[in-house]
């Protein structure tokens, strides 16, 4: 009889393999229909008027000009008109139309005259007397006197880190269709089930009647959880007018108001001995989430067990759109600020950076794990033979360094729940109402339910982006894999016990002495006492087997099919051109764990992406606002800058597999990597030039005003 828990190694035959994502064709040659491309019949296409600044008062907004423009269907003012409505941020929706082109939308938006009181905008992000409340500060053991010991050696540093934009390829918005007495919606979305939560009360209909269709997206990183406002704007119209509606967001608005990453400031001082043990970590941060206000950074990151820390942290609210969750929230700044004065006091004691982390560990609650992903990190890209002390000492302009950071993450799964079907005629089915941003989510689940039937992964059929299937959690804190993997074993384990029940009296044995292999059932421990899989699924007559299942949390985890905490070391080597300040990736090594890994080869492009992703943020990219008007300046692809192929040097990865991870069940993957590469990078420039950098990203000009400040350069 199946048992639920994972086959051991020796026993998969397609988990833990490198398999392609089953959608790459579909998606490679066009034929993916993502919610941009859903073009209906007579459809209307929106645009926003958005609010230029960061702060005002809405005074009356006239929308005649554009009511009267040949094409246009309809226009919608969500704001109050009377004086009393509040601009928060610059991009904040004002109006919006409806209109047959959107050439005709966009002229229409350009005729609406709204009239404001504009205030001065808020826009420092790092002062903590800008603080909305007095926070009280956090503290364990004794610091004050932890820093008074003698013989003590203290470093203090500030870090900075900036808030950025979620940038996703595909924009968020809708298209939305009223069919009879029901809607259908085709959004871009990382929650499919509960999507129609957020516009059940603009369509004013029945939530059952909400059909949301989302099999592709380009997408979300944490910014995509909920329909926002923007699409109960999108239905709102798709009612008022009876056409179909698209309302995607342009790139500008995109950028303003679909989510960002909070900014951090830290001023940092930690206490140890010159053997690198730290004794005392003392800190005061500022973080900002817009207008929404603060986040809580992590301190210390990781290093959880310095006996004596103090933390006190200010949220701040500022004129700009406002924090969503960006990959991993709130651990890249946490890491950068942790690690790069965790790597400055190393530096300050003398102490070679790859061996004082390996010292550190023992302040984690996995030192064993850090301790060996450091050692196959340092081999991978040689450390040995590449490591100096901080400041590369060669003659020339250009200078080399290498950096260290460890990052750590949760990554339990969700509930979810799953469909699994067996066809008399031997085909296979598994439903499931996750989505798939792109990891392959589709490609894992259809692996789990084809290595559970026996079956090739061609045998078994993925239904998965319809909230009409059994309902899955959001994607978010890298939560799906677990989830999807440990329903769809559940249900499809039980569809084959059905099965078994079915075949085993005509092979003369009970029900548990039978196995799913090979595209066969065969009597366990005589394979020559089989049956092929379709003949088997005749004996069901005219009615399939149709199993659902849902996967607990705390009951996946006690039957190991999940677990949470995984953890991650990054060494990076760049080089830095100290006269041009100019930061270049020679190679970058990531090493990282996370259980039971379903696919090999979309678990290492999860680590690829994140990697390029984070040498994005600590290189490149950051949300630029003009500090009268709070707008953002940088709001388009030409400014926002982003990472090219070009710009992330050699990449390499190593999953840590096999005997003391594969036990511990399916753990998330999505977001652990993308939090050390702003630490890593930071620290690999400081032992490049002999200086930190104290704000990332880290550009040219920042690059230069520390080599100034530091003497490196006049």
């Amino acid at each position: 009889m199946a048992k639920y828990d994972w086959p051991t190694a020796e026993n998969r035959r397609i988990i833990g393999t490198r398999q392609s994502r089953l959608d790459g064709p579909a998606k490679t040659t066009g034929t993916a229909k993502y919610a941009y491309d859903m073009n209906r019949i007579g459809m209307l296409f929106a645009k926003i008027c958005y609010a230029p600044f960061g702060k005002a008062i809405v005074k009356s907004v006239d929308v005649s000009e554009a009511e009267k423009t040949k094409g246009v269907v309809a226009v919608h003012v969500p704001v109050k008109t009377d004086g009393t409505q509040e601009i928060r941020y610059a991009g904040e929706i004002v109006a919006v139309v409806a209109a047959e082109t959107e050439e005709i939308a966009a002229e229409a938006i350009r005729k609406i005259k709204v009239a404001y009181d504009v205030l001065t905008p808020q826009l420092d992000d790092r002062n903590p007397e800008k603080a909305d409340r007095k926070p009280e500060p956090r503290e364990e053991g004794k610091v004050a006197e932890a820093l008074a010991e003698p013989g003590l050696v203290i470093h203090e540093g500030t870090y900075e880190i900036r808030d950025i934009a979620h940038c996703c390829l595909e924009a968020h918005g809708q298209t939305c269709e009223f069919q009879g007495d029901s809607v259908m919606v085709w959004p871009s979305t990382q929650n499919v089930s509960r999507y129609s939560d957020g516009i059940k009360d603009a369509a004013q209909i029945d939530q059952s009647k909400i059909k949301v269709d989302c099999q592709y997206m380009g997408g979300g990183f944490g910014s995509k959880f909920s329909a926002d406002q923007w699409g109960s704007i999108c239905t709102l119209l798709a009612k008022q007018t009876g056409k179909p509606v698209k309302l995607m967001l342009d790139r500008d608005v995109e950028l303003m108001t679909a989510g960002a990453r909070p900014s951090g400031f830290a001023k940092v001082k930690i206490g140890g001995r010159k053997d690198g043990t730290i004794t005392a970590w003392d800190c005061d941060s500022v973080t900002s989430g817009g207008f929404a206000g603060g986040s809580n950074m992590r301190l210390p990151y990781v290093f959880t067990k310095i006996p004596n820390s103090r933390n006190l942290q200010f949220g701040v609210k500022t004129n700009r759109g406002a924090q969503r969750p960006w990959r991993a929230p709130n651990h890249p700044q946490s890491c950068f600020v942790t690690m790069s004065a965790a790597a400055d006091f190393a530096a300050k004691i003398g102490m070679d950076e790859l061996e004082f982390f390996k010292n550190a560990a023992a302040l984690t609650d996995r030192p064993d794990v850090y301790i060996k992903e450091l050692e196959i990190a340092a081999e991978m890209i040689g450390y040995k033979s590449k490591a100096h002390p901080r400041g590369d000492k060669t003659a020339g302009p250009i200078k080399r360094g290498l950096g260290v950071s460890l990052h750590t993450w949760g990554g339990a799964g969700h509930p979810s729940e799953c469909e699994a079907i067996i066809n008399p005629d031997g085909s296979a089915e598994v439903r499931i109402g996750t989505q798939d941003l792109g990891s392959g989510t589709r490609t894992t689940v259809t692996m789990v339910a084809a290595e559970t039937f026996g079956l090739p992964l061609n045998a078994v059929k993925a239904s998965i982006g319809k909230n009409e299937y059994p309902p899955s959690g959001a994607s978010g804190g890298s939560s799906t894999i677990g989830g999807v993997s440990a329903s769809t074993r559940l249900a499809t384990t039980d569809a084959l016990n059905a099965l078994f029940a079915k075949v085993a009296p005509e092979l003369g044995v009970a029900p548990e002495q039978l196995e799913a292999k090979d595209g066969k059932i065969s009597v366990v421990g005589n394979p020559s006492k089989s049956m092929d899989w379709k003949k088997a699924c005749s004996k069901l007559g005219t009615s399939p087997i149709s199993v659902r299942a849902k996967g607990e949390t705390q009951k996946n985890a006690e039957m190991h099919l999940t677990d949470t905490g995984v953890g991650g070391v990054h060494i990076a080597d760049v080089s830095v051109d100290i006269e041009t300040g100019m930061v270049t990736m020679n190679e970058y090594v990531a090493v990282q764990d996370c259980g039971l890994i379903i696919d090999l080869k979309t678990a290492e492009s999860q680590v690829y992406g994140a990697m390029i992703m984070g040498i994005t943020y600590a290189l490149y990219e950051e949300s630029i606002y003009e500090p009268v008007t709070g707008r953002m300046l940088n709001s388009d692809m030409e400014f926002y800058r982003l990472a090219g192929f070009g710009d992330v040097g050699k990449l390499m990865v190593h999953m840590m597999t096999g005997p003391g991870y594969d036990e511990r069940g399916v753990i998330g993957l999505g977001e652990p990597p993308v939090v050390s590469p702003g630490a890593v990078i930071s620290n690999a420039v400081a032992n490049a030039t002999g200086v930190r950098v104290p704000e990332i990203p880290l550009t040219p000009d920042r690059v230069l005003r520390a080599l100034m400040k530091g003497g490196v350069v006049t």
